[in-house]
Formats: C-alpha cells, sequence, structure tokens
C-alpha cells in the first residue's frame, strides 16, 4: 500500500479507469453475442439494429481508449462479415 497521499489517489484513479475500461470492452463483447445470436435466429431487423449498437461501442471504446483503434477496426470488420453472413 503506499504512503505518499498522492500515489493514493492515482492508485484510486487507476482503479476508476480500469472499472471503466473493462465496462466499455464487456459492453462490446455482449453487443456482440447479441448480433450472433440475431443472426443464427435468422432475425434480420434485430441483427441490424445489434449490428448498429455493436458499431457505436466499439467507436466509444476506441475514443476513450479502452480498445486501441486496430482492435477496434479487427472487431468492426468481423461484425460485418457476421451480418453478410460470410
Amino acid at each position: 500500500m503506499a504512503n505518499i497521499h498522492s500515489q493514493k489517489k492515482r492508485n484510486q484513479r487507476s482503479a476508476r479507469e480500469r472499472q471503466e475500461n473493462r465496462r466499455r470492452v464487456s459492453r462490446v463483447r455482449t453487443y456482440f453475442r447479441r448480433l450472433h445470436e440475431a443472426v443464427t435466429a435468422g432475425d434480420g431487423e434485430k441483427a441490424d439494429a445489434e449490428h448498429h449498437e455493436l458499431i457505436s461501442a466499439i467507436d466509444k471504446a476506441v475514443k476513450s481508449g479502452a480498445l486501441h483503434r486496430n482492435n477496434g477496426a479487427r472487431k468492426k470488420s468481423r461484425a460485418a462479415k457476421l451480418r453478410a453472413g460470410v
């Protein structure tokens, strides 16, 4: 445990930021799972909506730094392939 006040504050901030990053990445995984379920069920309208939400979640995660931009691009590409049924 840190003894220096500023380091204690930094540790708290790191923990908060880590939680926020994990929340954003988890959200991406959730939408990816929902997209997969919608595509396998054959529900095109729901799949379109989930794809839109997934792309939005990925963009937000990349913008905040929770995901690297190449990782985000790869996820978006895989989502598009899944949506297209390839």
